[in-house]
C-alpha cells in the first residue's frame, strides 16, 4: 500500500512538474542595450503606426487620469480584482524601451512579455493575435518615437490564485486561439477589411460579446452583448434591442460622429472609441460599419411604423404634466417633469428615447449611468451634452429609470433596479 502511494505521489509530482515546465516554457528575449534610435524608423511607417495605435485605443487604456500618454497606471477593474495598465513609452527602466520588435510582436500575438511571463487578457492579445506583422511593426515604430516617461505602475490587486500568472497558461489553453486573420472568401473586400479591423485592433467583441465565468469570450454568441466597467455593451447581432435595425450607413455615422438620429449618442466607454475613429480613414470606418451591421442582416422592421410609434411616446411639457400614470411611476414622472422634459420633449434635437437601445435594452445600468453622470459627448457631437444628476438619491435613480422604461419602451419593467443602482455607484466613472 505504501509503495502504491509513493508511486502515485511520484506521478503527481512528475505531472505537476511537466505542467509547470509547459506553462513557463517561453524564453526571455534579450533586452536591448538601449532604446532604438527613433530616427531609424521611416516617417511613413510611424504615421501609419499612429493611426493603428489610435484604432487599438492604446492611449485610452495606457494613460491614467492626469498622467502622461502611454505611461500606464490606469486601473482596470475585473471580476478577479484590479489590474493596472503598464507603461508602454520607450523608457528603458519602467517602459518598453529595451524591448526589441520581436519581444513586442510576441506580446501582441501571444500575450507573453519580454521576460517570458504571461500577460493578463485585459490586454486583448486574444484579438491582437490577428493583426499582421506589418501592422505590429508600425505600432512599435510609433511607440518608440514617443517621449519616454519614467513611471512604474502600481502592483495589480488580485486575489489568489489569480495573482499567479502561471494560471494564465490554463486560461490560454481554454480560450486563446492564436493566429493571424484569415479572410473569408465568400465575403467581399470591404467586409473582410472590416472583419480584420473589428476582430483585431479595434477588438469590438471585448465589450459587445458575452463572457463566461472565467472571463473568456463566448464566440458562439458574437456581438450578443457584454459587460464593461459598470455598463452594458449593447448587443449588435440579431438580438439587438434597437427598435430600428442598424444599417451600415447608420453605423458609419455613429462611429464617425458619435450619434445618429435613430439610435442616440455614444456615452461611457464608447465615447473614447468614437473619438479615436475620427482619425481613421473613411474607407476603414466604413468597412468596420459594414462588418458589424452584417450581424443584423436578418432583422426586419417597418421603419415608418416604428418611427411613428416612437413619436407617439414622445412628450411635450403640457402632455407630461397631464400624464396619468400608475402610482409606482408617479415619483419618476415628477422628476422627469422637473429635470428632463426641456431636452427630451417632442421636437427637440435629441434622438427620441423610444428609439434608443439604452431604453429598450435588457439591462438598466446604461440609463442609470447616463442619468447619474450625464454625457460628455464625443468630439463630433459636442452640442449634445447632458448634465450629470449627482444630486439624485438612489431612490430617485430607481424612480426615474422605472418611469423612462415604462413611458418610452413597450418592454416589461427592469427587475432589481435597486441592485443596478448600487452597481453603477460602485463602478468607475467615465
Amino acid at each position: 500500500m505504501r509503495r502504491a502511494l509513493l508511486v502515485i505521489a511520484a506521478l503527481l509530482i512528475a505531472t505537476a512538474g511537466g505542467v509547470y515546465a509547459w506553462a513557463t516554457r517561453h524564453p526571455v528575449i534579450e533586452a536591448l542595450a538601449a532604446p532604438p534610435d527613433p530616427r531609424r524608423f521611416d516617417a511613413a511607417l510611424v504615421e501609419r503606426g499612429e493611426t493603428l495605435t489610435a484604432l487599438g485605443y492604446c492611449e485610452v487604456c495606457h494613460t491614467r487620469p492626469g498622467g502622461q500618454p502611454f505611461a500606464g497606471g490606469l486601473p482596470l477593474p475585473t471580476p478577479f480584482g484590479t489590474i493596472y495598465s503598464t507603461n508602454i513609452t520607450p523608457d528603458p527602466e519602467t517602459g518598453i524601451g529595451r524591448w526589441s520588435e520581436e519581444a513586442f510582436r510576441r506580446a501582441m500575438h501571444e500575450g507573453i512579455d519580454r521576460q517570458g511571463r504571461h500577460l493578463y487578457p485585459v490586454f486583448p492579445y486574444d484579438h491582437f493575435t490577428r493583426v499582421t506583422d506589418e501592422d505590429v511593426r508600425a505600432i512599435y515604430a510609433y511607440l518608440m518615437r514617443q517621449r519616454a516617461v519614467r513611471y512604474a505602475s502600481p502592483r495589480n490587486e488580485l486575489s489568489f490564485p489569480f495573482d499567479q500568472r502561471i494560471t494564465l497558461a490554463g486560461w490560454n489553453l481554454l480560450f486563446f486561439k492564436p493566429g493571424r486573420f484569415v479572410p473569408d472568401p465568400s465575403k467581399d473586400e470591404t467586409w473582410n477589411r472590416g472583419a480584420y479591423l473589428a476582430e483585431g485592433l479595434a477588438h469590438c467583441g471585448s465589450c459587445h460579446t458575452p463572457r463566461n465565468a472565467l472571463g473568456g469570450l463566448d464566440d458562439t454568441r458574437k456581438f450578443a452583448g457584454g459587460d464593461v466597467e459598470g455598463w452594458h455593451g449593447t448587443a449588435l447581432d440579431g438580438s439587438s434591442p434597437a427598435p430600428l435595425p442598424w444599417t451600415a450607413e447608420a453605423m458609419l455615422d455613429y462611429l464617425f460622429d458619435g450619434r445618429h438620429g435613430s439610435h442616440g449618442i455614444a456615452a461611457g466607454p464608447m465615447t473614447p472609441v468614437v473619438n479615436m475613429m475620427e482619425n481613421q480613414a473613411e474607407e476603414d470606418v466604413e468597412a468596420i460599419a459594414a462588418y458589424v451591421a452584417s450581424f443584423q442582416s436578418g432583422r426586419r422592421a417597418n421603419r415608418e411604423a416604428v418611427a411613428a410609434a416612437a413619436e407617439e411616446r414622445q412628450l411635450t411639457a403640457a402632455s407630461v404634466a397631464a400624464l396619468q400614470v400608475d402610482a409606482s411611476l408617479q415619483p419618476g414622472r415628477d422628476i422627469f417633469v422637473r429635470s428632463c422634459i426641456n431636452c427630451h420633449r417632442k421636437g427637440e434635437k435629441a434622438a427620441p428615447l423610444a428609439l434608443t437601445s439604452t431604453v429598450n435594452g435588457p439591462d438598466p445600468r446604461n440609463v442609470i449611468q447616463i442619468v447619474l453622470h450625464g454625457i460628455r459627448p464625443p468630439k463630433g457631437a459636442r452640442d449634445f451634452s447632458m448634465p450629470a444628476s449627482a444630486w439624485m438619491s438612489d431612490q430617485d435613480l430607481v424612480n426615474i429609470t422605472r418611469f423612462v422604461r415604462a413611458q418610452f419602451s413597450d418592454k416589461g419593467p427592469w427587475p432589481n433596479l435597486e441592485q443596478a443602482v448600487r452597481e453603477v455607484r460602485a463602478a468607475p466613472k467615465h
